[in-house]
């Protein structure tokens, strides 16, 4: 099932609903990776279901599995590529009906909310569309390093034009 008017669902097809907050990476194999445009916080990135569902409870056994094992996969290529203090994980869903996970590398040095929940969206660091193209390759390319698979690597399709 999918949703019309969802952005996660949406992605390739009405891309201006998910352009509003994100830029699409790739397809996991139970997800989708987002660049989250605001980027107060380097490489923050949300893993999207591939299924419209409303909550991770929604999903099989063997679905919820797999989605948890993109959520890792995408936190490690995070930890290679940025080498963040920690990364925040926020599943929330009070308004966007679609199971996602955003993803938060926080610094220590970062005097703005360590040591504290992340905000949502602080309206502080956008991007020029080249440094946006910087952080994509960074994260795809640590994907497919991927050291947490037991040898294979992530099939990291990349979405067209990101």
């Amino acid at each position: 099932m999918r949703d019309e008017s969802c952005a996660y669902c949406m992605i390739g097809e009405k891309d201006e609903l998910v352009g509003a907050f994100g830029i699409p990476i790739c397809e996991l194999p139970a997800s989708q990776l987002i660049l989250f445009r605001e980027q107060s916080h380097r490489g923050r990135c949300i893993v999207a279901s591939r299924r419209h569902v409303d909550d991770i409870s929604d999903l099989t056994e063997e679905e919820s599995a797999a989605f948890m094992a993109d959520v890792r996969r995408v936190a490690g290529a995070l930890h290679r590529a940025f080498s963040p203090d920690k990364i925040n994980f926020g599943a929330y869903g009070d308004t966007m009906h679609h199971l996602h996970f955003h993803l938060v590398p926080k610094y220590a040095d970062d005097p703005f909310e360590f040591g504290d929940v992340f905000a949502m969206n602080p309206g502080r660091v956008t991007l020029t569309d080249a440094e946006y193209a910087a952080l994509i390759d960074k994260i795809s390319a640590a994907l497919l390093r991927s050291r947490h698979d037991k040898g294979d690597r992530v099939n990291c399709q990349v979405f067209p034009d990101s």
